[in-house]
């Protein structure tokens, strides 16, 4: 009883920072499955899998707002699926430790380069859209497919940061793009295919699904109520930490 009242509580903390700042969920409840006595491959498969429940909630709430275009978002579907299909199926064939010590890198340097420019993501720019721009754009997201497919956390903060500056959304539609695509179809496609390499902990499924979502829910609202300055401060706040985290493992 004490374990699943933990597991609820800081999975739903963990998924309303996520929902607020954009990803970072993985940084709370990965490594608590983990101490909970986890293999780190069951951990990171029964972890994809709750992340669903987060893209469950934030599309619920950014639903209501009619916040997302259909199209984009297909596109970002079709650039992103395949790289996760990739990188969940040679994540076993990649050293753990010197991938997190460069996703901890990169991931501050999110966090660092979003401090440099205080106006980012303040507004909606109109950028570049012809069609090399977009398919380099969509490239990289094909790439942190790849992330987000193999390791463990963070990689929905890269989608935020990369839809802002390379295609001039603002924070808070960043984020809803991000938790409802990388949260529930990214996420889901990624535990699907790490559940048929290995097992999950079904038993703690029920509690982590339902931390999620209500985490999700909670955390799309203010993030909606909010506006970009205070997603802006909660981002890179999360992204410093968890870079700091994946460096010192």
């Amino acid at each position: 009883m004490t374990d699943s009242i933990v597991l609820f509580l800081i999975s739903f903390i963990a998924n309303a920072f996520s929902a607020f700042a954009g990803g970072g969920a993985g940084l709370l409840q990965l490594p608590l499955l983990i101490f909970l006595g986890l293999p780190f491959s069951v951990a990171l498969a029964t972890h994809k899998l709750a992340s669903v429940a987060l893209g469950i909630g934030a599309t619920t709430r950014h639903f209501r707002e009619g916040s997302l275009n259909w199209r984009f978002s297909l596109l970002i579907l079709s650039s992103g699926l395949p790289g996760v299909i990739l990188g969940a199926l040679v994540i076993v064939h990649i050293p753990e430790r010197p991938a997190e010590l460069a996703l901890g890198l990169l991931t501050l340097g999110l966090g660092l380069y979003s401090i440099l420019h205080r106006e980012l993501g303040q507004s909606i720019e109109k950028v570049g859209g012809d069609w090399l721009h977009n398919l380099i754009g969509f490239f990289v997201l094909f790439l942190i497919g790849v992330l987000n497919g193999s390791l463990t956390s963070g990689t929905g903060l890269f989608v935020t940061l990369w839809l802002v500056r390379w295609f001039g959304f603002d924070y808070k539609h960043a984020i809803a793009y991000t938790l409802i695509l990388v949260g529930l179809f990214w996420n889901g496609t990624g535990a699907l295919t790490l559940g048929l390499q290995g097992p999950i902990r079904w038993d703690w499924v029920p509690i982590l699904l339902v931390a999620s979502v209500l985490g999700g829910y909670v955390g799309a609202h203010f993030a909606i109520i909010k506006g970009n300055k205070w997603i802006k401060s909660v981002y890179e706040v999360i992204t410093l930490l968890v870079g700091f985290k994946l460096i010192i493992g």
